[in-house]
């Protein structure tokens, strides 16, 4: 990967993108695809739009979501000690001793995730699996309420703490792959797709609140009103102690994309993707969707009349947790197969299933 877009992805990941709280990294989005782009616009909704020969045929989305799982601040008791609830699906079991950040109009707020220590546990206590997060609170270091709300808010977000490092040569590990890589392939996709002869008008399209039922995809493809509609997601990869390659498939990290199959899926897209990893040689891995995915495929395809749709997923490892983990390679091979299939797409491609 280029140090330029290296960069520009270590800079995604670090910037706080809870679900209803985007901007910051939609600003960073909206900066680097400015000298590419035809028109760059915002919707109501806050989903980014990234618009590249705007006037072709047929009108094709990307779609990959920026928002994180987080949490907000839900009240402070007489003591200074933060109690909140979650943004997104949040495994408790994982928040004990966690660093944490709050993003405040003030400027960010560090924390770290409390419970009482398993010394002063009663023994029925040790044996509860379950963690309630009523049990948990954050320390931000405040002697009492009052001081804790002059550094806070109620409502404000909450994102465990940001970082961005690499794993062995190829693998990088961050507490938000899920879904800015998504964004982050979509947005490269549209570069590459920007140096070709696009015959086809090209919406690239960050968009938000995924994590809180696909909200920014239903929006904004609505107002799109693609032929075509591709989203990139993350999926489990299976190659770990963890994984039951029986529930999840067989999936690797730097094997390459995985392309989905599935009722979720327009045949004709899954072809078109397929064969293009095919032509391109790009290695690629094929995922089993047996019904809706939980994606913005799943929303792009039911929008208006009906949409063609097609999902790519990135291999992670340890989702929706504070180490996240991909490969840079499946990054690049991803951007460039959906370039390489956008590229093939014009007026004359029927995409009514036969």
């Amino acid at each position: 990967m280029q140090k330029e877009t290296f960069e520009f992805l270590k800079a995604l990941e670090e910037t706080p993108s809870v679900s209803g709280f985007e901007q910051p990294a939609m600003s960073l989005i909206r900066k680097r695809m400015k000298s590419v782009a035809d028109s760059i616009e915002t919707d109501v909704h806050g989903n980014l739009i990234v618009a590249i020969n705007p006037k072709g045929s047929p009108r094709v989305m990307l779609a990959g979501h920026c928002d994180q799982i987080g949490l907000m601040v839900k009240m402070v008791n007489d003591e200074g000690y933060i109690y909140f609830g979650t943004v997104g699906g949040i495994d408790a079991t994982v928040l004990p001793g966690s660093r944490v950040t709050i993003h405040t109009r003030n400027g960010p707020v560090e924390g770290v995730i409390g419970r009482k220590p398993i010394h002063l546990m009663k023994q029925e206590e040790r044996n509860q699996a379950k963690i309630e997060l009523q049990d948990l609170w954050i320390d931000i270091g405040a002697r009492n309420k009052e001081e804790a709300l002059k550094r806070v808010s109620i409502a404000d977000p909450v994102t465990y703490k940001l970082g961005f490092e690499r794993l062995g040569d190829d693998y990088v590990t961050s507490p938000g792959l899920d879904d800015k890589v998504g964004a982050f392939v979509v947005m490269e996709a549209a570069r590459l797709a920007a140096a070709k002869k696009l015959k086809c008008a090209l919406f690239a399209v960050a968009t938000v609140q995924e994590e809180l039922g696909l909200r920014g995809a239903r929006t904004s493809c609505y107002g799109i009103d693609p032929l075509v509609g591709i989203a990139v997601d993350v999926t489990h990869a299976t190659d770990n102690p963890g994984a039951d390659k029986r529930v999840a498939g067989d999936i690797a990290l730097g094997k390459g994309p995985v392309i989905e199959r599935g009722p979720n899926i327009n045949p004709v897209v899954g072809e078109l993707l397929i064969d293009s990893a095919r032509k391109a040689k790009i290695p690629y891995q094929i995922g089993a969707a047996p019904g809706a995915t939980g994606t913005d495929a799943n929303a792009i395809q039911i929008s208006r009349a009906g949409v063609a749709a097609g999902l790519v997923s990135i291999p992670n490892r340890y989702m929706h947790t504070q180490v996240e983990v991909v490969s840079l390679t499946d990054l690049e091979s991803s951007a460039k197969l959906i370039a390489e299939a956008v590229a093939r797409i014009d007026g004359k491609m029927s995409f009514i299933p036969k």
